[in-house]
């Protein structure tokens, strides 16, 4: 699809037109650039079916920016984005990544210090010539350090799963202040995105300035940015950014609507409302001067003719349009699930015993655990046949020994690079189940790892498969695969395809959940434990599931025991 390369390429005219001080025109083009994003339907489609007036129907996309993205369509580029480029020739992308600086101050460091990208900007900062320019000053100076050395560590983004015990900290401290009401963290935190910026919390309080002292002198600040009456902004120890703002209680639902986001959902949202002649901001819904709702989220919603919408779905995927008709997802809750079915011990790579993981499972009130260590992987000490009936005995023994919680057999058996196992099939045969998953060679061509895939999905001691893609977040992407055919294979072989809640995979990713469940196939959410303490990675595991529009009957491990070895059978 052309959609994000041409938004793209309008946020970079936006960005020049700005740094240029051009009136409107950067907000016009901001705003074609996130309706192509968000567009279901192929530009190009769009253009083919109906040529320009067509393109003219997109939201925003008037006669000049119609004939902008027809050139782009034709050319592979737009002269006008090439022209503002030659003009100004910064890499406009990657210096207004680093924090504070925008294209009207990218635009006085190019015309002052000739600096044209993040090494040029880098270079000037350490030798001091950004600091004697006028607007910016040492501490400037300083912070354009230490933004690039951010990016440089970071790229900006930290895992949720890195991120989200010290916002849940952060929430229960700011709680226990006798001065703060309601607390929630905003933004994409809120939303359970995979990767997060920075985080946002709101609050109400009749005494700000005691929230503000608080919260700047949290245990692990090592930078104040920013501290008012009502807003604050720090760094953590950990490299990430925090804001935090008090906000009226009669207003904290529209607050909390609109610091959640997604910026797209935001858009759409007040569209809605404009159409119904009502002005939707953080501060509340109004009809003329007169505010009708904002105190609740839920109120906010319901004024707009719209279902209340879970925060981890609003991408404007869809969601607006089923919220509208009242044909929102019931999406799987965070207390559904009745066990993990992937887990490790000492046996391979683990690092407690299958007792130990057996109690810390029981003690989440877990009807069943998974074992299910690596066969063969030299890496992590995998079992080979002889090894795996032991273990298999083993769990027997504990099971006599353990009530309340079942100890089920399995193993995370390799899929090879022909496709065929590691393990006889007479020894898988005993397990209740089979987890089958790659561990080499990912970068296989597209049509040989699918066909990889579904060879071993055929092989009827497979139950699911694990992480199917294979990415890592941050570190490698997911193999090549043709999910329709993967799909079309699970449904056929009654295979189960895992949601993987080991926060650097998350694998299967939100898009490919949607796929799975548009599809009729069943998934399972498994943390892949190697400690008990990663059990509970399991509610990141959940929030991929929601953000994936999957429901509870999507999901095999929100059925008790018995109901779930029937998916085994």
């Amino acid at each position: 699809m052309k959609n994000q390369e041409i938004a793209k390429v309008f946020y970079g005219i936006a960005d020049f037109l700005e740094m240029e001080e051009v009136q409107f025109k950067p907000y016009a083009y901001q705003k074609v650039a996130v309706a192509l994003e968000t567009l279901e339907e192929d530009v190009e489609d769009i253009y083919k079916k109906g040529g320009r007036k067509a393109l003219e129907k997109i939201p925003g996309v008037g006669k000049n920016i119609a004939e902008k993205i027809e050139e782009y369509l034709k050319t592979g580029k737009i002269k006008y984005y090439q022209d503002l480029k030659k003009k100004t020739p910064v890499q406009m992308e990657e210096l207004t990544a680093v924090e504070g600086l925008g294209p009207k101050r990218v635009k006085v460091l190019h015309q002052k210090l000739r600096i044209r990208t993040l090494k040029d900007l880098e270079k000037a900062a350490k030798t001091h010539k950004i600091a004697p320019l006028f607007g910016f000053g040492v501490i400037a100076e300083k912070n354009i350090l230490e933004g690039i050395e951010f990016l440089k560590r970071s790229k900006g983004r930290f895992l949720l799963g890195e991120i989200f015990p010290r916002v849940k900290e952060v929430c229960q401290k700011l709680k226990s202040l006798k001065e703060v009401g309601t607390v929630d963290p905003a933004g994409s935190v809120r939303r359970m995105k995979e990767t997060i910026g920075d985080v946002d919390f709101l609050v109400t309080s009749k005494n700000p300035e005691k929230v503000m002292d608080f919260f700047v002198s949290l245990p692990g600040i090592i930078k104040i940015w920013g501290k008012g009456t009502t807003k604050a902004s720090v760094r953590t120890k950990e490299g990430f950014d925090m804001d935090i703002r008090v906000v009226p209680k009669k207003s904290y639902g529209s607050a909390l609507q609109y610091f959640t986001g997604s910026k797209e959902h935001n858009i759409a949202t007040r569209r809605i409302a404009m159409h119904k002649g009502l002005k939707l901001s953080e501060y509340g819904l109004f009809r003329g001067k007169r505010m009708i709702a904002g105190e609740t989220e839920e109120g906010i919603y319901k004024k707009l003719g719209m279902q209340w919408i879970v925060p981890e779905i609003r991408e404007n995927q869809g969601e607006i349009e089923a919220a509208l008709k009242g044909k929102l997802p019931k999406v799987i809750g965070y207390g559904d699930i009745k066990g993990d079915l992937h887990s490790h011990t000492i046996w391979s790579d683990g690092k407690q015993t299958i007792e130990q993981m057996a109690l810390a499972a029981k003690a989440m009130g877990y009807e069943y655990l998974g074992i299910s260590d690596h066969s063969k992987l030299t890496i992590a000490n995998g079992l080979d046949e002889k090894r795996l009936l032991k273990q298999m005995e083993e769990i027997d023994k504990i099971n006599k020994k353990i009530k309340g919680i079942k100890i089920l057999k399995s193993a995370e058996i390799n899929i090879l690079e022909n496709g065929s196992l590691d393990i006889k099939d007479k020894v898988l045969a005993q397990l209740d189940y089979v987890i089958a998953a790659v561990h080499s060679n990912f970068k296989m061509v597209k049509e040989e790892m699918t066909e990889r895939i579904i060879k071993a999905m055929k092989n009827p001691n497979v139950n699911i498969v694990g992480h199917l893609t294979g990415r890592k977040i941050g570190e490698r992407d997911g193999s090549q695969l043709d999910l329709d055919k993967i799909l079309i294979a699970a449904k056929e072989y009654n295979v189960i395809l895992e949601i993987n809640s080991q926060p650097i995979r998350l694998d299967l990713n939100d898009q490919n959940i949607r796929r799975a469940k548009e599809a009729g196939v069943k998934m399972v959410i498994n943390t892949d434990s190697h400690r008990k303490d990663q059990l509970r990675f399991i509610e990141l595991g959940i929030a991929q599931a929601r953000r994936g529009w999957a429901e509870k009957e999507d999901i095999i491990n929100t059925q008790p025991l018995e109901k779930l070895l029937k998916y085994f059978k």
